[in-house]
């Protein structure tokens, strides 16, 4: 529990009209400022405000006031609550979005959809506060303001964070399987090049392409016969 009790300065407004303690002691209670204490007794602050009895609100008791009252330099105890609130339980759902920047989520999903389309549904759910319903209009061009959208990061408009934004893209990135990339074509080792397949046997004619002196043998022949064309001509 807090030391200084609730509403400080209405119990103060309360503690300077119904008690007879002093400025300090009411300061030291409520936290506040011994000055801003006299300016409440002298009227001149805390004007218009009610009083709140502590009292009634089992922040004080009557026989603490009492004791700081005959002493003034007893400082007056602030009395626990018997009252245990249960912890808030944490909502689960979307992302509230200001109402002044609701008509910005479209631009924002199409800027996401566009530039992260890795981001599943969720995600993009988590970061814009937006519906399943939405992402799909804008992601198939159906919803009705389609024809004016304009990818916008939503980040500069102030719908996430950038800490929120690389969070969820890395998610994905771990999430999605990394395709292998073509590296190109690369030379075969000499092994395979140079290996002969027990199958494969080579045809006379293959053999004769393959032999040298039978290369040059008939570019001689193709030489000769071209020039006893050109003599009869």
């Amino acid at each position: 529990m807090s030391n200084a009790p609730l509403m400080p300065k209405a119990t103060a407004v309360w503690l300077v009209d119904n008690t007879a303690l002093s400025f300090d002691q009411v300061a030291d209670f409520t936290k506040m400022h011994p000055l801003e204490v006299r300016a409440i007794a002298d009227g001149d602050a805390a004007q218009g405000i009610k009083g709140m009895d502590p009292i009634s609100t089992g922040q004080l008791t009557r026989d603490e006031i009492e004791k700081g009252e005959k002493d003034p330099d007893y400082r007056l105890k602030l009395s626990e609550s018997r009252v245990v609130l249960p912890p808030a339980a944490k909502k689960k759902g979307p992302r509230y979005t200001p109402v002044s920047r609701r008509h910005e989520r479209p631009s924002a999903i199409l800027w996401l959809v566009r530039n992260h389309p890795e981001l599943k549904d969720a995600q993009i759910m988590r970061l814009v506060g937006t519906t399943k319903t939405t992402i799909a209009a804008v992601r198939d061009r159906t919803h009705w303001n389609a024809s004016t959208l304009t990818p916008m990061d939503p980040v500069t408009l102030g719908l996430c964070s950038q800490i929120e934004l690389d969070f969820e893209v890395q998610r994905a990135a771990k999430e999605k399987p990394t395709d292998q990339q073509y590296g190109g074509a690369t030379l075969l080792p000499a092994s395979e090049t140079t290996r002969k397949d027990g199958g494969f046997e080579p045809t006379e004619k293959q053999q004769e392409d393959l032999n040298v002196d039978a290369v040059f043998a008939k570019l001689k022949t193709i030489g000769g016969k071209k020039a006893e064309d050109e003599q009869t001509e």
